[in-house]
């Protein structure tokens, strides 16, 4: 099915209440791996970008370190959420009732479910984060790899250096405030940790928040 909602591993369990398999352990294992390392990232960054935040160094062994551990960090990461793209990219793609959502934001917020359309595995908003992600990502770890002097330095002049050093600042910032948005939704819509600690969702869970990803599994089956 070309147009298939359903992921490897997707499943229904039959129940009181009914469990839906929404993530696989190797799924959940490869999205803490990158959210692990953006988080050391970000902390690692933020103590190199500002004196007055130096004193995170002492969370890698000092400022030396710090600036060792960074960049193998962004490496990490990189191919930590490569694995994840390489999963969920088609499942990403933008659908038409994606514009519908956007366009009834309001009723998002409000919780007014009715008047949205059936949505498949990720909605407009998740849809958003992915490729605001998978952008910012390749920004940082091609601005990284320019002022990484210890395996770099010779191939880039020092203007470039010092352009890509605020191209890499930008991006960081942006990536943690998409990151930010990320895990407020994730605690704002009850339900939502549980898929990628346990794997699982309830029936109702999936009937509410990703109807058609539900139907296309329910037919699979």
């Amino acid at each position: 099915m070309a147009d298939s909602e359903v992921a490897p591993g997707d499943g229904i369990h039959p129940g009181d209440p009914v469990k839906v398999d929404r993530y696989t352990a190797g799924a959940r294992i490869n999205h803490w791996i990158t959210a692990a390392s953006l988080v050391l990232l970000a902390i690692s960054g933020l103590a190199l970008f500002h004196p007055s935040l130096f004193f995170l160094t002492a969370l890698f062994g000092g400022g030396s370190w710090t600036r060792v551990i960074h960049p193998w960090l962004g490496v990490i990461l990189f191919f930590g959420f490569f694995g994840l793209f390489l999963r969920f990219w088609k499942l990403n793609l933008w659908k038409r009732e994606d514009g519908t959502w956007m366009a009834k934001i309001r009723d998002v917020i409000a919780g007014h479910d009715e008047n949205l359309p059936e949505l498949g595995k990720y909605n407009a908003g998740q849809k958003m984060v992915f490729w605001s992600m998978s952008a910012l990502i390749l920004v940082l770890i091609t601005s990284g790899i320019v002022i990484w002097d210890q395996y770099f330095g010779p191939y880039f002049t020092v203007t470039q250096k010092r352009v890509a050093v605020l191209v890499h600042a930008g991006a960081a910032v942006a990536a943690i405030c998409v990151w930010i948005v990320h895990v407020y939704a994730a605690i704002w819509v009850r339900g939502t940790i549980s898929a990628m600690t346990r794997g699982q969702v309830t029936g109702g869970w999936a009937w509410r928040h990703h109807r058609k990803w539900l139907r296309d599994l329910v037919t699979r089956h």
